[in-house]
């Protein structure tokens, strides 16, 4: 039998070793708020705005309350998350229709209550469950307010609802919504809030309309804050209009997630050549959503794009 002295030390150290799960990021002058607003606003300086995918999800449940807050300790700019509707009218954080794939529960979000979802916990990229709990636009938000940027996917069929939880927490200037649809029918649509959020049309290429699609909205009303654009090759003739396009006033935002956005150079091939990621400098990308963010900060700091 072990001296008690050193199971009681053997069961220090475990503890010692179990206090934190959770990432330690480098201490980083992080950038506030309102410079990440006037960043955005801005589509022709140098400083490269970087999108967490779903959050931290490497290191924290995707679309959890802790990764938000891990891409906010990270000094990342924005945050890029999914909202869908519960049976019972709440908004919550998740991507897929289903909560099969991230949480320990089977079946549709719809046909959930909030009070019911709330009693399951969220699953980590390996599968595993972890403590973490479903949260709601509405808790994400108040996580986010004066500290980061907010895009809200799969927001756009109930935006009517997200724009009220929006202005319950003061987080208007911080919220980008997305829409892949043309002008007409954003204003059909959507057309009241166009004067009050920050909106992107998403366009993917090639498209034989993009130049008619992107010039109704820059002579526009109201124009949009950026245009997220899918790039399968680099032989896209288009390529060459996203400079003029900045200049116009709008960011381009390419996402650097997998090769069919972005002609080849994704996050998993920069893992292994950082310099992958010069590709969307030369091409003036200057809105960036990745599933790696500590690296692609790291590559940005090191040319000075980021703050």
């Amino acid at each position: 039998m072990k001296p008690f002295y050193l199971l009681f030390f053997s069961l220090f150290l475990l503890n010692a070793g179990c206090k934190s799960n959770q990432p330690k990021f480098l201490s980083e002058k992080k950038s506030s708020i309102q410079e990440k607003i006037d960043n955005l606003k801005d589509s022709n300086n140098n400083q490269v705005i970087v999108v967490s995918h779903r959050g931290d999800w490497r290191n924290a449940p995707e679309n959890s309350l802790q990764a938000i807050q891990n891409c906010i300790d990270m000094g990342v700019d924005m945050v890029e998350i999914d909202i869908m509707e519960t049976k019972d009218g709440h908004l919550v954080l998740m991507h897929d229709k289903t909560i099969d794939r991230t949480t320990n529960g089977v079946g549709y979000v719809k046909d959930w209550t909030l009070d019911s979802l709330k009693k399951l916990y969220l699953v980590d990229g390996l599968g595993m469950v972890t403590k973490h709990k479903i949260p709601t636009l509405k808790e994400a938000l108040l996580v986010s307010k004066d500290k980061i940027l907010v895009n809200l996917d799969k927001s756009y069929p109930i935006f009517d609802k997200c724009y009220e939880i929006i202005l319950e927490t003061g987080t208007l200037q911080q919220v980008v919504i997305k829409g892949s649809k043309k002008l007409s029918q954003v204003k059909a649509e959507f057309g009241e809030y166009l004067n009050k959020v920050h909106f992107m049309p998403i366009l993917s290429l090639p498209n034989k309309e993009s130049e008619k699609f992107v010039t109704e909205y820059l002579n526009s009303e109201y124009p949009p804050i950026a245009f997220e654009f899918t790039v399968k090759t680099d032989t896209i003739k288009f390529l060459k209009e996203f400079k003029k396009i900045r200049e116009k006033g709008a960011s381009i935002w390419v996402n650097a997630l997998w090769p069919q956005h972005n002609a080849g150079h994704d996050d998993e091939s920069a893992v292994n050549d950082i310099k992958i990621y010069d590709w969307f400098i030369k091409n003036h990308i200057d809105i960036i959503q990745t599933d790696r963010p500590q690296l692609l900060l790291t590559y940005l700091r090191s040319r000075g794009l980021h703050q």
